[in-house]
C-alpha cells in the first residue's frame, strides 16, 4: 500500500513536471529572454536595412520595428488564448499541451536562421509563434492539472503553473546574462533556447495521464478515465471521487461545451464571470510587470554600478519564484481568499510607499534603497497571492462545459492587458512623473475590495459545492425550483 501511495506521487509529480516545463515555464522563459539582446537586435535591424537599401534606419523607426517585435508576443499569446478552448475541447488537455510545442519549435527555428538569413522579419514572426505557444499552455496547463489533482491538493497543484512561470522568467534572466547567451554573437540561440524546454515535454509526457475529468464528463469514457485515476492515486479506493466526478457528469448531461459569448448570456454565471474578469484583468493592471521595467533605474540611483544590475534584476525575478513557491505550499492551508486579498492589500500599500520613495529621491540620501526595497517587496506581494491564485479559479468556479470558455475569457484579458500596460505605461510615466502608480494603487485597492465583498472561499470544496455556493449568489431571489439539485443528484448516482 506505501508503494502504491509512492508510486502515485511520483506520477502526480512527474505530470506536474512535464506539463509545466513545455507549458507555462514557455510563458516566463520567452518573456525574459528577449530583454537581454535588445540592443543587439536593433542593431542588426539597421545594419540588415543598410545592407538591403543601402542607408540606414532612423532612431525612431527603429524604435517602431523594436516595438513591433515586442508587440509581437502578446499579439500571438491572445491568439493561443483564443484557440486554446476549442482545443481543449476537441483534442484534450493533454494533447494540447503536446501539439501546441509546435508553435514554439517552429519559434525557435525561425529566431534561430533569422541572421543567417539577414531577416529581422523572422524575429518578429518568431515571437509570435512564441506568443501563441504562451497563450495556449497558460489556458490548458492549469485546467488539465487542476482537473487531474486530488481535492485536497487540487489548488498547490494547479498552482504550479505560476511557479513555473517565475521558474522561467528567472532561468531567461539567468541565460541571458552576457557570460552565456546573452552576447552579441550568442543572442540567435538565446532565442532559439525556448526549443529545448518543447523537446523535453514531448518527451515525457504522452507516458502520463490525461485528464480522468475530461475522459469521463467531456468523452463518456469511464473506463480511461478509472485507468487515468488509477495511475495518478494508486491503487487506493476510487470510489468516493468517481462518484463525485459521476455527479458532475449528470449535472452537465445533455450539454454541450459552451462558447465564450454564450457564458455571458447565462444568469447563472453571472458571478463566476464577473470574478474572472475582475481578477484576470487585475493580474496584469496590478503594475507588477511595470515594475521589473522600472528596476535597472531604480537600482542605477541606488549606486549600484551598471554592471552588475542585471545580476540584480535576476534577484527580483527569485523573488517571485519564492513567493509562487511558498504560495503553493500554504494555498490549501491558507485558503484562496486571504491569499487574493493580502496580496493585493500590501501591493496597495508598497505602490504608496513607492510613489513618495521615487519623489524624494533627490532630497533624501537613503531614499533610493527604500526605492530597491519597494520593488522587491512589491513583487513578494504578487507572488504570495495574485500571480498563482488567478489561475486556479477559473477551474473552480466553472463546471466541466464552461471552463474552456472560460479561461479563453481569462487568457484574452490577461494578454489584450499585457500589451496594454506596456503600451500606456511610457505615457504615464512621463504624465504622472514619480506617481506613476496611482492608476496601479486604485487597481489593487479595488481589486481587494471586490475579492473581500464577493469572492467565495473554494478551499476544500468539491467542484459541485462550489457551483451550489455560486448559484446561491445568482438567484438570490428566485426559488429552487427549476435549478440543478446537486446533493441530491449525488444521493441517486451509482457506480
Amino acid at each position: 500500500m506505501a508503494a502504491a501511495a509512492q508510486l502515485q506521487n511520483k506520477i502526480l509529480i512527474l505530470t506536474i513536471c512535464a506539463a509545466g516545463i513545455g507549458g507555462t515555464f514557455q510563458y516566463g522563459y520567452n518573456l525574459s529572454i528577449i530583454n537581454a539582446p535588445a540592443t543587439y537586435i536593433q542593431m542588426f535591424m539597421n545594419t540588415t536595412w543598410l545592407e538591403r537599401m543601402g542607408a540606414p534606419l532612423e532612431s525612431n523607426v527603429i524604435l517602431l520595428l523594436w516595438s513591433f517585435t515586442v508587440s509581437a508576443y502578446p499579439l500571438g499569446g491572445l491568439t493561443g488564448a483564443v484557440v486554446a478552448g476549442p482545443m481543449a475541447i476537441r483534442l484534450g488537455r493533454k494533447m494540447s499541451l503536446l501539439l501546441n510545442n509546435v508553435f514554439v519549435i517552429v519559434a525557435a527555428a525561425l529566431s534561430g536562421f533569422s541572421r543567417m538569413a539577414k531577416s529581422f522579419e523572422m524575429i518578429m514572426l518568431s515571437r509570435f509563434f512564441a506568443g501563441v505557444n504562451a497563450g495556449v499552455s497558460m489556458n490548458i496547463q492549469p485546467m488539465y492539472l487542476a482537473e487531474s489533482a486530488p481535492k485536497k491538493l487540487r489548488g498547490a497543484v494547479a498552482l504550479t503553473s505560476a511557479s513555473f512561470t517565475a521558474l522561467g522568467l528567472v532561468l531567461g534572466q539567468v541565460v541571458g546574462l552576457r557570460e552565456l547567451l546573452g552576447g552579441e554573437e550568442s543572442w540567435p540561440f538565446l532565442l532559439a533556447s525556448n526549443v529545448v524546454p518543447a523537446l523535453i515535454q514531448l518527451t515525457a509526457l504522452p507516458w502520463l495521464p490525461e485528464s480522468p475529468r475530461y475522459l469521463l464528463i467531456d468523452r463518456g469514457d469511464k473506463e480511461s478515465c478509472i485507468s487515468a485515476l488509477q495511475k495518478l492515486r494508486g491503487t487506493s479506493d476510487l470510489s468516493a471521487e468517481l462518484e463525485e466526478m459521476m455527479a458532475e457528469q449528470a449535472a452537465v448531461k445533455g450539454q454541450r461545451a459552451k462558447n465564450p459569448w454564450e457564458l455571458f448570456q447565462n444568469p447563472a454565471l453571472r458571478w463566476q464571470l464577473a470574478s474572472i474578469v475582475v481578477l484576470s484583468s487585475a493580474m496584469q493592471l496590478c503594475g507588477n510587470d511595470s515594475m521589473y521595467s522600472y528596476a535597472a533605474y531604480v537600482f542605477e540611483e541606488a549606486g549600484i554600478p551598471q554592471d552588475k544590475i542585471p545580476y540584480v534584476v535576476i534577484g527580483t525575478g527569485s523573488c517571485e519564484l519564492i513567493t509562487s513557491v511558498t504560495c503553493n505550499m500554504i494555498i490549501d492551508c491558507a485558503g484562496r481568499r486571504p491569499l487574493l486579498l493580502g496580496g493585493y492589500i500590501f501591493m496597495a500599500g508598497w505602490a504608496l510607499v513607492f510613489m513618495v520613495a521615487l519623489s524624494q529621491q533627490t532630497q533624501i540620501s537613503w531614499m533610493p534603497y527604500l526605492s530597491v526595497a519597494c520593488i522587491f517587496a512589491y513583487i513578494l506581494s504578487f507572488g504570495i497571492g495574485p500571480a498563482g491564485v488567478t489561475g486556479v479559479l477559473p477551474t473552480e468556479v466553472f463546471d466541466q462545459m464552461s471552463r474552456p470558455a472560460a479561461y479563453m475569457i481569462c487568457g484574452s484579458l490577461l494578454w489584450f492587458n499585457l500589451f496594454l500596460v506596456g503600451t500606456a505605461f511610457p505615457f504615464v510615466v512621463k504624465s504622472l512623473a514619480h506617481f506613476c502608480y496611482i492608476p496601479f494603487l486604485v487597481v489593487c485597492v479595488c481589486t481587494a475590495l471586490y475579492v473581500w465583498f464577493f469572492l467565495p472561499e473554494t478551499k476544500g470544496k468539491s467542484f459541485l459545492e462550489i457551483s451550489e455556493e455560486f448559484r446561491k449568489r445568482n438567484f438570490k431571489t428566485k426559488t429552487r425550483a427549476g435549478f440543478y439539485k446537486g446533493p441530491e443528484e449525488i444521493k441517486t448516482t451509482t457506480l
